[in-house]
């Protein structure tokens, strides 16, 4: 952190979080209890993540509970996700206590810094581990808040005495808007969070405020190959002392990738920097992953990291939980974990595996994620599912939504068996292990495939498929 940076911004000093479990959440916590705020919070149920913020003095309480609200509380910290009859946020306002959502609080962390902020539809939380992780590895001290864990609970974040602050900056709710970033990277566009933005418009709008947020003689660092980015750059081209930055496989982008070489879960990526052709290694399969990691490359040069010696560093990510993460073997078959549940991320994971999976079969246990994402993409989930050998659909995960008359996982299962595809309906997530022991053969890939609790069902398939 620079000489002039907070070590603690206002109000910030006894905060409580409302969900500290959260990915975004407990990141936010972690970086001021390392700053040295007394820091307190709740969530609704124990996790691994609780007791790292515990391990860091961090007061985390199990349940809501008015009580659980403390007296000299400097301000309560919330997210989008949070419904405002929560008992402790409604204590908040009957005692005047300064409610902050997440996105303000981070961007007061980002004060005195010279921030990185990774936006994007989907690729935004693996391209945010591996500049963190990168940039670390370069002795820079970066900090970094991250929407998923490297290697260890509570990894999501870190408080360095560097210059740089890395964040993953969420679209979602609009809450990228609160950020002032030196370099953003943008490295997709497309339709999705269906109950916030109801057309691509909507959609283009809020990331042409967000590029329009990045700092007067600032970089945006943004995709040359998908449609909706290339649309947003042409959008973006007149806003005055900003560079911008192409990246991808397309003839004309400023960096250039002219090749991807798959070598079983890891890629050799070579892309022309300043003319001259310059190869380094991804630690994670998939052509995705390789496009993320040259926007991180391109970000880093931005922020002034040498080129050659960030691109060797890359090498250094080997993966974020939940990102094609592999959980385990068992009677010869892989386990693989996938947070992916927009279609684009499914089709994508799904290309990644099959392409290194060679002749072995892919199974994938999907868990739908929001009733309105379901309503407005199942079909095209459906697709994607028929580029797996076998598939074992949940009902929907409503995460922060109520249920949505006629919306069900059937929706999906329908498109998925007229795309081809061969699909089981399980409504008791308790039987999926014995439902997957019963299909998967030795040499098989099995893949939890979904943002909510589907990645639990892992280590018991794991556990079925040992016994």
């Amino acid at each position: 952190m620079s000489p002039s940076a907070p070590s603690v911004p206002p109000a910030m000093d006894r905060p409580h979080f409302i969900g500290i479990g959260g990915a975004g959440m407990s990141g936010i916590a972690k970086i001021l209890a390392q700053r040295g705020a007394r820091v307190a919070g709740s969530d609704s149920r124990e996790s691994e993540t609780a007791a790292a913020l515990r391990a860091l003095g961090v007061t985390v309480h199990i349940g809501h509970d008015a009580a659980h609200l403390a007296p000299d509380a400097t301000s309560v910290v919330v997210s989008s996700a949070i419904r405002p009859e929560n008992p402790e946020l409604a204590a908040a306002r009957e005692r005047g206590v300064p409610v902050v959502h997440r996105s303000d609080a981070l961007a007061a962390l980002m004060d005195g810094t010279r921030p990185i902020a990774v936006a994007g539809t989907h690729g935004k939380t693996t391209t945010t581990s591996m500049l963190a992780v990168a940039l670390t590895a370069l002795g820079s001290r970066p900090s970094y808040a991250i929407g998923g864990d490297l290697d260890a609970p509570g990894s999501n974040a870190h408080h360095g005495d560097g210059e740089i602050f890395v964040a993953e900056a969420d679209e979602s709710d609009r809450s990228f808007h609160t950020y002032a970033p030196e370099v953003a990277i943008v490295l997709n566009v497309e339709l999705d969070h269906h109950a916030n933005y109801a057309s691509m418009d909507e959609i283009y709008d809020s990331f042409e405020t967000f590029v329009g947020k990045i700092r007067p003689g600032g970089t945006l660092v943004i995709s040359a190959d998908q449609p909706g980015a290339v649309e947003l750059t042409s959008r973006v081209r007149d806003i005055g002392g900003l560079t911008i930055v192409t990246v991808g496989e397309s003839e004309g982008a400023d960096l250039r990738i002219t090749k991807i070489n798959p070598r079983g879960l890891t890629s050799e990526v070579t892309v022309v920097l300043d003319g001259r052709p310059l190869t380094f290694t991804v630690s994670v399969p998939g052509r995705h992953y390789a496009h993320n990691a040259v926007a991180a490359l391109a970000a880093g040069i931005a922020i002034g990291a040498p080129a050659r010696n960030l691109a060797s560093a890359l090498a250094k990510y080997t993966g974020v939980k939940r990102r094609l993460q592999l959980k385990g073997e068992a009677a010869g078959v892989q386990v693989i974990d996938s947070y992916a549940h927009h279609p684009t991320e499914m089709a994508a994971d799904l290309e990644a595996i099959r392409g290194a999976a060679g002749d072995a079969r892919v199974l994938v246990v999907f868990q739908p994620h929001l009733f309105s994402r379901t309503r407005e993409l199942g079909t095209e989930m459906g697709g994607a599912l028929a580029l797996a050998d076998a598939s074992v659909v949940l009902d929907i995960y409503p995460a922060r939504e109520d249920p949505i008359p006629g919306v069900t996982s059937d929706l999906i299962i329908d498109a998925a068996r007229a795309a081809g595809a061969d699909v089981t309906a399980e409504h008791d997530k308790q039987a999926v292990p014995e439902v997957v022991a019963g299909m998967a053969k030795p040499g098989d890939l099995v893949l939890t495939m979904g943002a909510g609790d589907v990645t639990d069902l892992g280590p018991l398939i794991l556990a079925r498929l040992g016994s």
